[in-house]
């Protein structure tokens, strides 16, 4: 049975940074994509990331672009999000999400498993 499980999520101040990490484990295809989303109060999900495991390409959402990255940590087997010169605005409820395949998206609908989300709050 695959679960995704979010870590890292906190309070951080405006300009600051996080890393928050995603664990699979129980998926039997070799190759996947991983997403990341949020979701702000009052919000629907939107989209940050897109990465392909096969090749590590990622798509970035236009507003997150040069400010956070994703990466992988064979190691503890986890797809990391970096967050860096975090704004008000990037606060919310970050989810991780798996689609089958290689294509890249941020859409919501393309995925077919979700983690239970880790909060993110910037604010001074």
């Amino acid at each position: 049975q695959l679960q995704l499980v979010e870590s890292g999520g906190g309070l951080v101040q405006p300009g600051g940074s996080l890393r928050l990490s995603c664990a699979a484990s129980g998926f039997t295809e070799d190759y996947y994509v991983i997403g990341w989303f949020r979701q702000a109060p009052g919000k629907g999900r939107e989209g940050v990331s897109s990465f392909r495991t096969s090749d590590g390409t990622t798509y970035y959402a236009d507003s997150v672009k040069g400010r956070f990255t994703v990466s992988r940590d064979n190691a503890k087997n986890t797809v990391n999000l970096q967050m860096n010169s975090l704004k008000p605005e990037d606060t919310g409820v970050y989810y991780c999400a798996v689609k089958r395949g290689v294509g890249l998206t941020i859409a919501t609908s393309r995925y077919d498993y979700w983690g239970q989300g880790t909060q993110v709050t910037v604010s001074s």
